[in-house]
């Protein structure tokens, strides 16, 4: 069987992220907010060393509810700051706290954030990967969310980390031509 070609066959959890997760359309507030999160404290790592953290952030914000997060005050970022099964960076966990507050603003304002986020492409997945080879870090689609989410205050979410974002959520479609999930749809 036939994977993208960035998969460490040799994972079998990465295989089975990749085969089960990465790129099926997502509609739950709750594991847009989960990808937020994690997606965010990916920068400058690799997905592989968040994804082998998953269940350790899942313990430290919350099992990632927004609004519990969003209350997360000081003395919790030091506890945070304390847990090895995360990645311990202030900034990034700050990051999460202040994402938390405005992700919930964007369920007020727009119903949910999976109203927001899918208006972006129409509420259809972008088929990006027309052609044989593929790497792209950013797209025009990346840099304009990464525009307006910074602009609303989000931190830790640049164009890259956006981009990465919208691939694992299924807001766009980048699995390898020949890939055996190229045509799921969720």
């Amino acid at each position: 069987m036939k994977r993208c070609n960035w998969l460490d066959v040799s994972k079998p959890d990465y295989v089975e992220y990749h085969d089960k997760e990465w790129g099926v359309p997502v509609h739950d507030d709750k594991v847009f907010f989960e990808f937020l999160i994690l997606e965010s404290a990916q920068a400058g790592l690799s997905w592989y060393t968040i994804l082998k953290r998953r269940e350790g952030y899942r313990n430290a914000f919350a099992n990632f509810d927004p609004v519990v997060v969003s209350t997360f005050d000081s003395d919790k970022v030091e506890e945070l700051m304390q847990d090895a099964s995360i990645i311990r960076n202030r900034a990034k966990i700050e990051a999460a706290i202040n994402n938390a507050k405005l992700f919930l603003q964007i369920q007020s304002e727009h119903g949910s954030f999976d109203s927001f986020i899918w208006s972006y492409v129409d509420n259809n997945p972008l088929d990006n990967r027309v052609k044989g080879d593929f790497p792209v870090a950013t797209t025009e689609l990346s840099d304009r969310l990464a525009k307006d989410l910074k602009k609303l205050g989000f931190k830790f979410l640049g164009s890259t980390t956006l981009y990465a974002f919208l691939q694992a959520t299924g807001l766009v479609n980048d699995h390898d031509l020949d890939c055996i999930c190229r045509t799921r749809r969720g």
